[in-house]
């Protein structure tokens, strides 16, 4: 499809494809063509074999500062109904490629739900997360009670969904909600680095991996387990597993074809 909120770059780097949303004027707001536009990309570079690790951001001073409320002001509880725009971020969540969120300055409501939504996120010290949708008189929808939560803890969470209250970068981190923190001039060098790192490794492994960590999310231990050594097990059908042991036996860098 062709694109109008959003640049895409399926060669970034040697195995990386980028997604820079891009509606600066409106801080990156997410209306439902931008959320609809994200999700077509996303399953092209999930298609494509020749990307390994995906990266979502926006620009220096916003990776989105939250959903489009001009467009849904005057929605009624059925018309949101039949919208059913959490559709879209439910494929986003399939997407079996890892996803890294490189952030810079305002992520909130949305934008924070959609930066949770990534596997990953890189943050700049500018960054500033939150879920102000209380001051609206609604709340968050697409996850933001519940990955909050999860990653954060109960007491902050409840605290940043009640209030509106922002977070900074190093909070952020602090709290577990991301993976690290840099100067604002290397955010995006920073999560090239990490997927650069993650497209070293066998395609087949990292799907398996994935999956398996996300699954803790959404079951008991001992579902979570069992799926983990289904998966563990799925591995030693790859030409990429034999490839990796035999490289290490043989010390040299192996060569994982995804295979």
């Amino acid at each position: 499809m062709n694109y109008e909120f959003i640049l895409v770059e399926p060669a970034y780097h040697t195995h990386i494809a980028l997604i820079r949303l891009n509606r600066p004027k409106e801080l990156n707001a997410l209306n439902l063509q931008l959320m609809l536009e994200i999700k077509h990309a996303l399953a092209e570079f999930d298609a494509n074999d020749e990307v390994r690790c995906i990266i979502i951001t926006g620009n220096e001073r916003a990776f989105a500062a939250g959903a489009d409320i001009k467009q849904m002001e005057s929605k009624t509880a059925i018309d949101m109904l039949k919208i059913d725009q959490f559709e879209t971020w439910d494929q986003i969540r399939k997407t079996k490629k890892p996803i890294i969120a490189a952030v810079s300055g305002f992520c909130l409501g949305g934008g924070c739900e959609l930066a949770m939504t990534c596997d990953m996120i890189v943050a700049s010290d500018t960054a500033k997360f939150g879920q102000p949708e209380i001051k609206l008189a609604i709340m968050p929808g697409a996850g933001g009670t519940q990955r909050l939560t999860k990653a954060v803890g109960k007491a902050l969470a409840m605290e940043m969904v009640l209030t509106g209250k922002f977070i900074s970068a190093d909070e952020a981190h602090s709290a577990g909600l991301i993976n690290r923190v840099v100067p604002q001039e290397l955010y995006l060098d920073e999560a090239v680095k990490l997927a650069k790192e993650i497209a070293l490794q066998s395609p087949v492994a990292i799907r398996l991996a994935k999956e398996s960590v996300l699954k803790s999310f959404d079951s008991g231990l001992q579902e979570g387990l069992f799926f983990e050594r289904k998966n563990f097990y799925m591995c030693f059908a790859s030409d990429d597993q034999k490839e990796g042991m035999n490289a290490f036996v043989e010390k040299r860098k192996p060569d994982f074809k995804g295979k």
